[in-house]
């Protein structure tokens, strides 16, 4: 996916993972719930990319934004607990504000061209923009011989 938004929400599940299962200190369901957390945003800008529908889509967006309030809401406590030092989270904390941030920018862009009506929904509505004529080449598979 070439979004930015997406690649930085990929980043900052990366850096959860390797923080929160290279630190044995932490609570096996913290873990999974920070982990959880972290790979829900990605997931979501996907999911509702994918809908294309641009009400879907932007609905989506707003639960990637929940699940990353969810994460650094979980990263805090694991900070303020001592299970992450204040150097870990510091750097996590500075990538979920850059792609946090970049979403709410995508959400605002997209509301935008909602109220303009500037969206394509479906590929099919456009389809001199997105028309897909396919070659088509005879078979070089013989054919089949049965032997009696």
């Amino acid at each position: 996916m070439n979004l930015i938004v997406w690649q930085k929400a990929m980043e900052l599940f990366e850096v959860v993972w390797k923080l929160t299962f290279e630190e044995s200190k932490i609570d096996f369901k913290l873990r999974a719930q920070i982990a959880d957390a972290a790979q829900s945003i990605s997931a979501n800008i996907a999911e509702g990319y994918g809908r294309r529908s641009i009400n879907e889509y932007i609905q989506y967006l707003y639960t990637a934004l929940g699940s990353a309030a969810e994460t650094l809401t979980r990263a805090i406590g694991l900070q303020q607990t001592k299970q992450i030092s204040e150097a870990q989270f510091h750097d996590l904390n500075l990538l979920h504000y850059e792609m946090e941030n970049r979403l709410l920018r995508l959400i605002e862009k997209l509301e935008q061209k909602r109220e303009d009506g500037d969206w394509i929904s479906r590929i099919a509505e456009d389809p001199e923009e997105h028309s897909i004529s396919p070659t088509l080449h005879p078979s070089t598979t013989p054919p089949l011989r049965i032997h009696a």
